[in-house]
């Protein structure tokens, strides 16, 4: 550990104090877009021996500098007032780089694209149009701005709020209203703004015609072709109309699976894919479907993933004799493939006697070397996403060289966030110099300043990376240090830590009819690649009926159907890919009532309708009963006939009777117990002649048993109609794709 801290301090200190020889970029300019009249900062800071000068131009031409602009100690190139003079074409704008140059010889950064902020009138203003209710409508403007304006929209020349989920705003100003309502009608206008100016479009009339008719599916707009670079987001606009509102699907034209990771859809079938990668080009299919037939349209769109240069192989600083000879090689990678070009001390270099460009510019051969070939050369490479170079000097051999490259990287994967890196140890006479080796890791397509750095010594050829990020590309290079400075980095290499197992899948049933049930799952979050769904489903009181299905990553649907009717079935669902599976998610599905509003639910659902008027019934035959126990009660402490005892039990023993075996309803009900009571309480006072407090407690106690009998039986509804929506269905506003109606929420096992 203090091998490692000393040789550290002295690597610090080489950089540091001593400086590397080598002339090479820290910071280049980058593309940036100024405002007029406000000042503008270009970035360039290099390493090197000194004394280094720097200069900048624009299109090839120096900068002037002066009053209005000036080059900063630290190499930035300041113009305190941007401007483009309207009465000519002369601007600053233009494509920028800096020339950094030592004794040794000159490097070039790459080029920076300056623009002017811009907002000029709107290319196309949206157009009225007149929709039927229920319909879609689109409404779209155009305006090239600098930077890319922000749409906005406006109603009445009020601001339009997107909150309701049937408005869809895309980033390119494309307005799309689905289900129109007559309360959608309007006047509508886009709003363009950046940091230049605000404009307004001309404002075009909504008009929100009668009932819809039948109508074939029609693909109001398709997806355009999109050209993007690597990691930006691409949106691919489908619209359709038609009368069912036609579902709107996404497929690739070569048959291969869209994916999951990145994929969100906008509104009811925008694609839109996120950080997008080399995979995502390609043709896209969109198809609106009319539901329940096998009519639909389809439009095509494709999608062209750019990405701009990245070395594979870096060339190499050599110092050779006079008359020696020396081999630069420069391999890059790219889409399109980049175009290399090599330049010396800032310049094109051109093939001459002695220096050879072959195999398609990626070796530079030159020999018989002379003074005249000491010089920094440069691999540019270049392709329609972007610029890169690498350097490399030619130095005549003068004494004491710097190390050589190590050689032989190579990297073994250990877990999702630890990666072994070993290379080769040098021969002795090339080790004698070398104090220590530094490794730089970082994620692949980050900037460098953004790198990991650790030092290990002289004798180490074998290091770990730990607390990396799971599945997740890294770039990889090694350089070896001497007391002169470091050497010239080895080949890049790149590796990918493993990935975890998905998460667990939430999951839905809807049942069909007492043989089939519709599985619905969500495609789970990154917590590690997908590669497929594994379906699984038995019968509880039949083990032997079973099976299992699997699904590739983008399928979340599925029919099961064939079942033995009426059966409770567990369903079980996994998650899967290279890593293993993912924590299962079950449930239990009835099919005892298929088709109905409750089917699907765990355990015995009860039939409320069928419950209600069992409770009318139990009313009346909880009064009459009741009822019956209290007067007869009364009747033999009060009074000793025979005859007056059998003839109101037989009266009490008929309405029961009818209670029990005669349908009843509320209204009967009530009829019945107001009857009985008035009779009894007739019976007792003009009859029977017995005293009032006796019929006031006889009437307080078939009334309290009313109330009671009523409210425990209202309850008892009540928990029936709870039990039957015991299961409330989720919200599904996160689930991507058609959202099948009454489906219930899965529970992921413990």
């Amino acid at each position: 550990f203090i091998i490692i801290i000393i040789i550290t301090f002295i690597l610090f200190l080489l950089v540091s104090v001593l400086g590397a020889s080598e002339l090479a970029f820290l910071t280049e300019p980058n593309d940036v877009i100024a405002v007029r009249d406000r000042p503008l900062m270009l970035d360039c800071q290099v390493e090197g021996e000194g004394p280094i000068s720097i200069t900048w131009r624009r299109n090839g031409i120096p900068v002037a500098t002066g009053d209005r602009a000036v080059v900063l100690g630290n190499g930035t190139l300041l113009i305190r007032n941007f401007s483009k003079r309207r009465e000519s074409n002369e601007t600053d704008a233009g494509e920028y780089d800096c020339a950094a140059q030592n004794r040794y010889g000159m490097l070039i950064s790459r080029k920076a694209r300056v623009q002017l902020a811009s907002l000029p009138k709107f290319l196309s203003h949206p157009e009225s149009v007149a929709v039927d209710e229920g319909g879609v409508a689109r409404l779209t403007c155009q305006v090239n701005g600098i930077p890319e304006a922000k749409i906005a929209w406006q109603r009445d020349r009020r601001p339009l709020s997107t909150a309701d989920p049937r408005y869809t705003l895309l980033p390119n100003g494309v307005l799309q209203i689905t289900g129109v309502r007559r309360i959608d009608s309007g006047l509508f206008r886009c709003v363009a703004s950046n940091i230049a100016n605000t404009r307004y479009s001309h404002e075009a009339q909504l008009s929100v015609a009668g009932s819809r008719i039948y109508q074939e599916p029609v693909i109001l707009s398709g997806p355009q072709n999109l050209t993007i670079n690597v990691h930006q987001t691409a949106i691919l606009e489908c619209i359709a109309t038609g009368n069912p509102r036609p579902i709107v699907s996404w497929s690739r034209l070569d048959g291969r699976s869209i994916g999951v990771e990145g994929i969100q859809v906008l509104g009811t079938g925008n694609l839109m894919i996120s950080d997008a990668t080399l995979q995502h080009s390609g043709v896209y299919v969109c198809s609106a479907n009319r539901p329940g037939s096998r009519s639909r349209r389809t439009a095509l769109g494709r999608l062209v993933v750019q990405a701009p240069p990245e070395f594979v192989q870096w060339p190499q600083s050599v110092s050779r004799p006079a008359g020696g000879s020396a081999v630069f090689s420069c391999t890059a990678s790219g889409a399109p493939e980049p175009h290399l070009i090599w330049l010396k001390n800032g310049k094109l270099l051109m093939p001459t006697g002695n220096v050879k460009l072959t195999n398609g510019n990626t070796t530079l051969a030159i020999t018989r070397i002379t003074a005249e070939d000491e010089a920094i050369y440069q691999c540019i490479a270049e392709n329609s996403a972007g610029t890169n170079q690498a350097s490399a000097r030619l130095a005549i051999s003068q004494g004491a060289e710097l190390p050589e490259a190590p050689a032989g990287l190579q990297a073994t994967i250990l877990s999702t966030t630890s990666l072994q890196l070993t290379w080769e140890q040098p021969s002795e006479h090339a080790s004698q110099h070398i104090i220590g080796y530094v490794l730089h890791i970082r994620r692949l397509g980050e900037p460098d300043n953004a790198e990991l750095q650790e030092a290990v010594s002289k004798t180490t050829f074998r290091h770990e990376f730990h607390n990396l990020e799971a599945a997740t590309t890294y770039s990889i290079y090694l350089k070896a240090y001497s007391a002169l400075g470091g050497s010239q980095r080895s080949n890049s290499i790149t590796a990918t830590t493993l990935g975890g197992v998905p998460s667990p899948p939430s999951f839905f049933t809807k049942v069909l009819n007492q043989t089939a049930m519709q599985v619905y799952w969500e495609l789970p979050s990154k917590a590690g690649k997908l590669e497929g769904f594994r379906l699984e489903y038995r019968g509880v009181s039949n083990p032997d009926v079973q099976g299992q299905d699997i699904f590739p990553g983008h399928i979340n649907t599925h029919t099961i159907s064939h079942l033995e009717p009426a059966a409770v079935y567990e369903i079980q669902l996994v998650a899967f890919n290279g890593n293993g599976d993912s924590p299962s998610t079950r449930r239990l599905v009835s099919l005892a009532e298929g088709g109905n509003p409750g089917a699907g639910k765990t355990g015995q659902s009860c039939n409320c309708a069928q419950s209600d008027e069992s409770i009318s019934t139990l009313l009346v035959g909880i009064h009459s009963g009741i009822t019956f126990i209290t007067t007869t009660t009364t009747i033999i402490i009060v009074f000793t006939t025979t005859i007056i005892i059998i003839i109101f039990t037989f009266f009490i023993s008929i309405t029961f009777f009818i209670s029990i075996f005669i349908p009843t309803t509320p209204i009967i009900i009530i009829i019945i117990n107001t009857t009985t009571t008035i009779i009894i309480i007739f019976f007792f006072i003009f009859i029977m002649n017995t005293t009032i407090i006796i019929v006031i407690i006889f009437t307080f106690i078939i009334t309290i048993t009313d109330i009671l009998s009523s409210f425990l039986c209202s309850l008892f509804s009540l928990f029936c109609r709870k039990a039957a929506s015991w299961e409330t269905p989720p919200t599904l506003n996160g689930v991507r794709g058609p959202k099948p109606e009454g489906i219930e929420l899965s529970q992921v096992s413990q």
